[in-house]
């Protein structure tokens, strides 16, 4: 399965997105990420968080979603709301489209435990998620199936 995880400006809660689910589920699903108006590079924050729990950062970095046509992923996941409300590129087709919302951790301003707290709580929640689809065996879902589970697990995080 393929998952493609969207955030405007793909430098921070996309990029933990892909990074988690590569690491967790990487012979079930392949995640990618990306944004409608990415900003060209990677908040040095989750490099920084994501090395820290021992997950590889190898090759990610900030890219338009156009840079990704051609990869038909079987779910597109928006993680920020303003990307939520944005219009998906006419390739996605009849990819399955869900929001699942994140705090963006990279737009704290407070003392260095406050920002490492707030890049936990995101990485957590990535991963709580990740492991439920895993649970579900969504990997093996498509269409109206993936998409209830990708909803149920968006709601039951709210």
């Amino acid at each position: 399965m393929k998952l493609l995880f969207i955030c405007t400006h793909n430098r921070c809660r996309s990029i933990l997105s892909e990074a988690i689910t590569n690491h967790l589920a990487a012979r079930r699903i392949r995640a990618y990420s990306a944004g409608s108006q990415p900003v060209g590079e990677v908040h040095p924050q989750s490099i920084h968080y994501l090395q820290a729990r021992g997950i590889s950062t190898e090759g990610l970095v900030s890219k338009s979603w156009h840079e990704l046509e051609g990869t038909n992923p079987d779910a597109v996941v928006t993680v920020c709301d303003s990307a939520a409300g944005e219009a998906c590129p006419l390739w996605l087709g009849d990819s399955v489209k869900v929001h699942w919302g994140l705090p963006d951790p990279s737009k704290l301003r407070g003392s260095d435990s406050e920002i490492e707290a707030a890049f936990t709580s995101v990485m957590d929640t990535v991963e709580a998620r990740i492991g439920r689809l895993l649970d579900e065996n969504a990997d093996r879902l498509r269409g109206a199936e993936l998409e209830r589970v990708l909803m149920k697990i968006a709601e039951d995080a709210k």
